[in-house]
């Protein structure tokens, strides 16, 4: 009986291995190809901007294909033969179709990406579904001893095919960021002011010898410098008291001062323009470092404000009741006890008031009319005009001006994530 047993629970079992099994090839390729439709449309979205009506058309085809294929893969079965030898036929024109989509005339670097896009994934199916495995479970002659092993093959070919999808995914993720840098880098590096043309095919320096050598642009840095550290001194004197009383005082009025600052931040900067002009100008603040200076600060302060809240809502209050036990005034556990133990958050908020002002470009076109008292954004801007544009310039000062904030992120990249993290955790 116990053998008579065993075996229907086997029997039972290998049925189960046979109906459950999918080889991990085929779900890896259902999983992929939304993502490929998802880039057709992409492609052919990009050709109509370009009026490229003939590779938009020739993308419309492909997207329909590709379709095919995927609603194809969904139905590919145990038993579906002839579906798995379709497959295979429509993965041979999709490849058929990228490769006469890209000999139909010049491609730029985008166009490369998309062909790419289109028939290194109908390649991958036809490798894919002529493998024996698949081939064995599509003919519906799969054994329940190879169902039971491609059961247990397929965790290690999922995990394999997980790391190749989640490497593409991380790539183009990183060329997004990095392709605008390295076009940047060829405009600079590039002789004349074109914005085409192959990457570093001629390299020189003569934009950067241009840009080092004016005048002008040491103004420019000056200025954006007093600006910048200024506006960060005064918002820090200002926001940090600010802060630490909203953490840790209840006063009348408290809370609807809080409501203030959470509500300023829903309007755009260029409500405020016209008042702050002509407070600026009644002030006599128009052309000068200072003006730029207060507004700034009043404006990136309750962000401030609110980032250090949130940073001295964490320190435990038992740290200032001992230390006030021990004899400390209020003053004294503030800048002896509170203080140190919120650089990182201090310094966080240092970093983001100096990149607001260093980045800020309105307000500084509105309140200097003279080009002695531009700062970097306002200056780069002139570089390009209606009536001559200097990109390889432009693109030089632009690679000059981002060397600061580089630099600035990385000596203070430590205290970032301690400051980021810790105001996300209360207690």
């Amino acid at each position: 009986m116990i053998g008579k047993g065993s075996s229907i629970s086997m029997g039972k079992d290998g049925d189960l291995a046979r109906l459950w099994y999918i080889p991990a090839e085929i779900e890896s390729l259902r999983n992929l190809f939304p993502f490929v439709l998802l880039i057709n449309l992409v492609s052919f979205w990009l050709f109509i901007l370009r009026e490229d009506f003939d590779s938009a058309f020739s993308a419309s085809m492909q997207f329909l294909v590709t379709a095919t294929l995927f609603f194809m893969l969904k139905k590919l079965d145990r038993g579906k033969r002839f579906i798995r030898d379709g497959v295979i036929g429509i993965s041979g024109l999709v490849l058929l179709l990228s490769v006469l989509q890209f000999m139909s005339g010049p491609k730029i670097t985008i166009d490369i990406w998309m062909m790419l896009w289109s028939s290194i994934p109908a390649l991958w199916v036809i490798l894919s579904v002529s493998k024996p495995v698949v081939t064995l479970w599509a003919s519906g002659k799969q054994t329940v001893h190879s169902a039971e092993l491609g059961l247990s093959r397929n965790r290690t070919i999922k995990r394999f095919h997980g790391t190749i999808l989640r490497h593409i995914a991380l790539l183009h993720a990183v060329a997004f960021v990095v392709l605008p840098i390295l076009w940047i880098i060829d405009v600079a590096v590039s002789p004349g002011n074109s914005l085409g043309g192959g990457f570093f095919e001629i390299i020189t320096m003569e934009h950067f010898s241009n840009i080092l050598s004016s005048d002008s642009f040491w103004i420019w840095t000056r200025n954006s410098v007093i600006v910048s550290i200024g506006t960060t001194m005064l918002g820090l004197a200002l926001a940090i008291p600010a802060g630490y009383a909203f953490s840790r005082f209840r006063f009348r009025g408290r809370d609807f001062a809080m409501f203030s600052f959470l509500l300023v931040q829903m309007f755009p900067g260029v409500i405020i323009l016209v008042p702050y002009f002509l407070v600026m100008k009644a002030l006599g603040l128009l052309n000068s470092s200072l003006g730029l200076i207060l507004a700034y600060s009043v404006t990136a302060l309750p962000l401030c404000v609110w980032m250090l809240k949130g940073f001295f809502d964490t320190v435990p209050k038992e740290l200032e009741e001992a230390a006030l036990v021990d004899g400390c005034s209020q003053n004294q556990v503030f800048w002896r006890i509170i203080l140190p133990l919120s650089i990182p958050a201090v310094a966080v908020t240092a970093l983001f008031s100096f990149l607001a002002a260093w980045n800020e470009f309105l307000l500084a076109l509105t309140f200097n009319t003279s080009e002695e008292m531009y700062t970097l954004p306002v200056g780069l801007a002139s570089l390009i005009s209606s009536t001559g544009q200097a990109w390889g310039d432009f693109a030089a000062a632009s690679l000059l001006v981002s060397l600061p904030v580089v630099i600035l992120f990385i000596a203070f990249q430590r205290f970032l994530i301690e400051g980021l993290s810790a105001g996300g955790v209360k207690g």
